[in-house]
């Protein structure tokens, strides 16, 4: 095991990890070394890497988790979906049907809320129909 690094290593990780995903090819061959070398030097057990990986393979869920610590605060879980399905169509919300905004919040209120509550990422509110970042009060 690595002995840990210090808080300018990580940062410098990051940096690189961004550069990579601002490139407008993504590189993966880029990407997956940055984040191996950040994993080499990490104490973290393999199998909360893996559970991470795992829950942030889907990108609805990524872009929940973005929309949710973007505004800081509670939002309707409809507002979410929305934002959700903004960003999944590149499109503004008056050029998304109901349908597929509908479609995102049953996905989000059966599969994706449930997971991210599951592990403390997110709260849900379920009588006010209402998420937020685990650390903003209620």
């Amino acid at each position: 095991m690595h002995a840990p690094r210090d808080v300018s290593d990580y940062r410098t990780v990051a940096s690189r990890i961004r550069i990579c995903m601002s490139s407008p090819t993504h590189d993966v061959d880029e990407f997956v070394p940055t984040v191996l070398e950040w994993l080499d030097g990490a104490n973290v057990p393999p199998e909360t890497v893996d559970d991470t990986f795992t829950l942030l393979a889907d990108r609805r869920r990524r872009l929940t988790l973005k929309v949710v610590k973007t505004y800081g605060e509670s939002l309707t879980l409809p507002d979410v979906a929305e934002e959700v399905a903004r960003h999944e169509t590149g499109r503004s919300l008056v050029d998304i049907t109901a349908e597929t905004v509908t479609d995102v919040y049953i996905s989000l209120y059966h599969d994706h809320i449930p997971r991210l509550v599951e592990v403390g990422l997110l709260e849900y509110e379920q009588e006010r129909d209402l998420v937020r970042p685990k650390s903003v009060g209620g």
